[in-house]
């Protein structure tokens, strides 16, 4: 065998073995993609259990590092939380009323782990069920979010409810945490009524700054935010279009804020 072949042979070895490489290398980065996006759905399937389940103080180490840059959350138009204290003050001391049931289940996932590897977005659907037994005094103030009936003698609220969230995740020490957190109700329901017709009736909802209903189903209120909203958002109308909000991510190589 000439020298001429051998070196032809060692180039078309050496060859060979570069392509290897680079499809190696390739599966390792889609490997690493699928996995970081396992990763990210069970992060905030997590969150929804947690939640349902008034456990949110656990809901806080799933959140970005204290003084992690950019951390943000935002749930009506009353403002949006811009500091860790803020945002994590959310999931703090949230109460386990009796007799109360929330059901939130999240689908429809479309979620974009950038080709950084660094950040991830996603967007969901959700829907569910929210209800629970308040004192028939505090009823009296929000007469439209009530069953005509009394159970134990307590007023019973009892909803249908459909959200969307938009969400930016941040890999810190090679875990997913939560950063920028949105969430979009965009309509609800009593049991007893359509959501068309109690649309009409709930627009002024997301303006206000109620957190949840806590014992005897009093209302909670939200923290003082820390910034007003760069654009409103309203629940469902029978006047309104539907419009695509949050758009959903689409392939990227680096992190820009597209929920904002």
């Amino acid at each position: 065998m000439t020298d001429t072949v051998v070196d032809a042979s060692i180039a078309g070895l050496a060859a060979e073995v570069a392509r290897l490489r680079e499809q190696v290398e390739g599966a390792q980065r889609l490997a690493q993609r699928a996995e970081d996006r396992g990763q990210v759905e069970n992060l905030f399937n997590r969150y929804m259990y947690l939640h349902n389940a008034f456990q949110d103080e656990q809901i806080i180490p799933l959140w970005v590092k204290e003084g992690t840059e950019g951390i943000r959350a935002r749930y009506t138009n009353a403002g949006q939380y811009t500091t860790w204290e803020s945002v994590t003050r959310y999931h703090r001391d949230r109460p386990s009323p009796v007799g109360k049931l929330i059901l939130h289940a999240t689908t429809t996932p479309v979620i974009e782990v950038a080709g950084d590897g660094q950040t991830a977005k996603g967007v969901w659907l959700m829907a569910g069920t929210e209800s629970g037994l308040t004192d028939p005094t505090v009823a009296e103030a929000f007469p439209d979010m009530y069953s005509p009936e009394e159970v134990l003698g307590k007023k019973v609220w009892a909803h249908w409810v459909w959200c969307k969230y938009a969400i930016d995740f941040l890999k810190q020490d090679g875990e997913w945490k939560f950063w920028k957190f949105r969430c979009y109700e965009l309509a609800r329901a009593p049991f007893e009524e359509n959501w068309v017709s109690f649309g009409q009736k709930n627009q002024g909802a997301f303006d206000l700054d109620l957190m949840y209903f806590g014992d005897d189903g009093k209302p909670v209120f939200m923290p003082p935010a820390d910034q007003p909203v760069p654009e409103t958002n309203h629940p469902y109308s029978p006047e309104t279009v539907q419009k695509l909000e949050p758009v959903p991510p689409v392939p990227h190589d680096h992190f820009t804020d597209t929920f904002a």
